[in-house]
This record gives structure tokens, C-alpha cells and sequence, in this order.
């Protein structure tokens, strides 16, 4: 029989300003809170474990949402800087709207409210509350397409691609791109075509077409097959996903991948999302670790959490208490070494920033 005070152990405590001067306390403070409050300090406990693994678990970032476009383009950046993050699967707007700023192209505030079609007759795109300019985006789009244009007429994973577009902005220090390139962190984008990146790539396409010259193509099979090898080169893999979609599932597959291939990982033993996607219509987005392990995608002791907050809001939160903690001290980063489409070798380094 179940006592009460068995049950009755922990007080909720009311969030006290009078002790919290920094995120990190007040996301200590979240701890001892209730609702998405306490959801968000879970999941910032999952990932303090998860870095201090001795193990040292591969941590992989999935990003879907309009998270440059909502200011967490240096927080993602910095997640790749101080090496919490071992690689990076997202939708193609978060890498092209970060090299369309490594470019010195700016997102614009405004309201929601705005007039849409005047906007219009001025090019200007809206995406919420924020501007963008058509002609900036189009003159961004051109200029990968001449970027990938220069370069040898075969298939590419997006992998690949992403990393002679960090080259690119390898000079802004608050550029994700720049910084993955600097840092040696793979991106993945297998949504690539879905996105101003493929605009700029099919205008490469329809050129080259037209003058019967071979040209690049991204061949996402291959983005499979590397993915998947990172997954066979880790003793144990955690998984941060922001919002859900493509980047979500491309991750959790690549567990299926692994037993299909003969590699039975035992799925991600530590998993995070930040969303607000909920599980009951059935999508992928909102579906839940608990589901997830039915298909063996998460470890059955897996540390996991989920906070339904915006992602401005609890990424920025969850790693700025990361970050102010210095949870990144002592952790070494991993150096990949690729033959074209083959993971050679994983090793790992000093963290050096």
C-alpha cells in the first residue's frame, strides 16, 4: 500500500528574483517549478548528463522552425563553438538564412499585422514578425548557385555542400556554417531541395541544362549512408530536436538504418525536444520518445524530456544555462575524417575555441 507521504516528497518552490541574477539560475530555479517550467530544466538535466557522459555520447542537433529568422542564429553557433553539439541535420532555411547574414543581409523587425500585399510591392517577405529583403534572398540565391557552379560535376551529399558554404562564411564568427566548418561539425539538410538553397541549385540546373554541360547534384541516398555511419561510430548517441519535421525523422531513422543494415545501436540514450507539436494527430513532429522506442529509435533506459515552449524561448534558455555553467569544460570535441562518402575515422580532440 502506496502512503501518502510516500507520494507527498517534493514542494514545488516559488520562483524567487531575489535569488536569480543569471539563465542559469533561473533555469535552476525552473527545477523546483511545475508546468513547462520544470519540462525545460528536465530537459536541460538530460543534457547536462549527457555531456558529462564518460562515454562521451555523439550529441546530433535537429533544427526545424524559423530559428535565424527569430535571433538564435549565434546561439546555434555557439552550440557548435563550444563543441556541445557533434552534428547538425536541418531544414535548408536555417543554413541559407545564416549565409544570406554571413553575407551582411539582415532580418528586419515588424508586426505580424503588416500589409502583405504592399510589402509585396516592395519585395519584401515576411516570416511572423520579421522582414527580409526579396532582392537580398535572390542575390544569395544566385551566388550559391555560381558556388556550387565551380565545382566538380558529380554527386555531392548535403553534407559535403554544407561545408564549401562554411568555407564561405568561415570569417563571421556568429555564422552556424562558419563555425561548423571551423569546428569540422557535419551538417546535414535532406529536405535541401525545400528551400532557397535548391532555388539557387535549380537555377544552376536549368542553366547547365540548357547549355548540355554536366553539373553538381546532391544525392540525399548518400546523406543517408553518412548519417548513418556517425551512428555506427558512436558507443552512444544523444539526440536535441527544435520543433519536429523532416530533421526529426531523418534522425530517428537512421536507427533503422543501423538494424538494417546489421548494427543493432540500441537507440538514442538521450533525447531532448523543444516543441509545440503534440502527439495526438498522429505526426512524427509531436510524436513522443515513449512511441519512438516502440520502433527502437530511443533507448529503452533512455534520460529523455520534452518541453512545449517556443523555440526562441527554451533553446535560448536551455543553453544559456548550458553555456553559463560551462557544462562544455572538460568535454572533447570529435574530429571526422571522410573519403568522399566514407567516415574513416572519429577521434576525438581538444576543445580549442
Amino acid at each position: 500500500m502506496v502512503k501518502k507521504s510516500d507520494v507527498l516528497k517534493e514542494k514545488v518552490k516559488a520562483i524567487d528574483f531575489d535569488r536569480i541574477s543569471t539563465v542559469a539560475d533561473l533555469v535552476e530555479a525552473y527545477k523546483d517549478s511545475s508546468v513547462q517550467s520544470r519540462a525545460l530544466a528536465t530537459c536541460a538535466i538530460v543534457y547536462e548528463k549527457a555531456l558529462a557522459d564518460k562515454s562521451r555520447p555523439t550529441i546530433v542537433l535537429g533544427l526545424a522552425g524559423p530559428l535565424v529568422a527569430a535571433g538564435l542564429r549565434k546561439v546555434i553557433a555557439d552550440m557548435v563553438k563550444y563543441g556541445i553539439v557533434d552534428a547538425i541535420v536541418t531544414i535548408g532555411a536555417i543554413p541559407y538564412q545564416d549565409f544570406y547574414q554571413a553575407r551582411g543581409y539582415h532580418h528586419w523587425k515588424t508586426s505580424p499585422r503588416t500589409d502583405d500585399l504592399a510589402l509585396r510591392e516592395l519585395f519584401i517577405d515576411r516570416i511572423y514578425d520579421t522582414l527580409v529583403d526579396e532582392n537580398k534572398f535572390r542575390e544569395t540565391d544566385a551566388y550559391i548557385g555560381k558556388v556550387a557552379g565551380k565545382l566538380e560535376p558529380r554527386g555531392y551529399s548535403s553534407r559535403e555542400f554544407m561545408s564549401i558554404l562554411g568555407k564561405e562564411c568561415a570569417k563571421d564568427e556568429s555564422s552556424i556554417l562558419g563555425n561548423a566548418y571551423k569546428y569540422n561539425v557535419p551538417v546535414f539538410v535532406p529536405a535541401l531541395n525545400d528551400s532557397s538553397i535548391g532555388i539557387g541549385l535549380t537555377g544552376l540546373y536549368v542553366e547547365r541544362r540548357k547549355a548540355g554541360k554536366e553539373f553538381m547534384r546532391i544525392d540525399p541516398i548518400r546523406d543517408n549512408w553518412e548519417l548513418t555511419q556517425l551512428k555506427i561510430n558512436s558507443e552512444k548517441t544523444g539526440v536535441i530536436y527544435v520543433g519536429g519535421g523532416v530533421p526529426k525523422n531523418y534522425i530517428q531513422q537512421t536507427e533503422v538504418i543501423c538494424e538494417t543494415l546489421g548494427y543493432d545501436k540500441g537507440g538514442h540514450h538521450y533525447a531532448i525536444q523543444i516543441t509545440q507539436d503534440t502527439p495526438q494527430w498522429g505526426g512524427l513532429s509531436g510524436c513522443t520518445f515513449e512511441e519512438a522506442q516502440s520502433w527502437g529509435k530511443i533507448n529503452r533506459e533512455a534520460d529523455k524530456s520534452v518541453a512545449y515552449v517556443e523555440a526562441s524561448i527554451g533553446l535560448s534558455l536551455m543553453v544559456g544555462y548550458v553555456l553559463q555553467k560551462k557544462l562544455w569544460k572538460g568535454r572533447k570535441r570529435l574530429s571526422y575524417d571522410w573519403d568522399g562518402d566514407t567516415l574513416k575515422s572519429v577521434k576525438q580532440v581538444p576543445l580549442k575555441l
